[in-house]
């Protein structure tokens, strides 16, 4: 769908061009903007490099571990049906770290450890339980302290500060990942979402 998108916008732009008689302007605008993507990706190689390698000290010194231990208590609130020592738990626990801290690369591993585990406590199996539901809303809208590819970005574009991204991120994601959580214990206690329910519209008595 996306591929269909891009190629329609394209197409639209050259039909434009072509009507109004500025096709010169339109290719010269692509091959330009062309031009500046590979320079803006060259550009993020340091800045990248440098934040993913202060992550990455982060990670090893203990960091993730110390912000893990801080996270425990309310993600035994937040899950209430996974028990307390379950692999699930750790591996969730090690994902929102990591994407506390913006380590994108280390946090996939532990997001998908978290979901087959999760899945391993799911007893219909077709079915996503409320654990699992409330787990990817707050992956998808996690709190990040240090988001250090948008900082890359606005450094390899020529923000004067890009750093100044930090406050709103923190602010933003916060209002996100509540708003998440919120409209996830909403939602699964809605009729309509209640696993019987559910179970008795695909015909399986459980």
């Amino acid at each position: 769908m996306l591929n269909l998108i891009w190629a329609g916008l394209i197409i639209i732009g050259f039909g434009v061009g072509i009507l109004t008689g500025n096709l010169d302007s339109v290719t010269n605008a692509a091959i330009n903007n062309a031009k500046s993507a590979v320079e803006l990706a060259m550009g993020l190689i340091g800045v990248m490099a440098l934040w993913l390698g202060i992550m990455k000290i982060a990670e090893d010194s203990g960091l993730i571990r110390c912000i893990s231990k801080i996270l425990k208590p309310i993600m035994i609130i937040l899950f209430p049906e996974v028990p307390e020592e379950h692999p699930a738990m750790g591996a969730m626990i090690m994902n929102i770290s990591a994407n506390i801290l913006g380590l994108g690369n280390a946090a996939t591993p532990f997001g998908l450890r978290a979901m087959e585990e999760l899945q391993r406590l799911n007893k219909h199996k077709d079915t996503a339980t409320n654990a699992m539901v409330t787990f990817l809303a707050i992956n998808t809208s996690s709190v990040t302290l240090i988001p250090a590819s948008t900082i890359a970005i606005l450094s390899a574009a020529g923000a004067s500060n890009p750093t100044e991204i930090i406050g709103p991120t923190i602010i933003a994601t916060t209002i996100s990942t509540t708003v998440a959580i919120i409209a996830a214990r909403i939602l699964q206690k809605l009729p309509k979402y209640e696993m019987k329910k559910i179970n008795k519209k695909i015909g399986r008595n459980y």
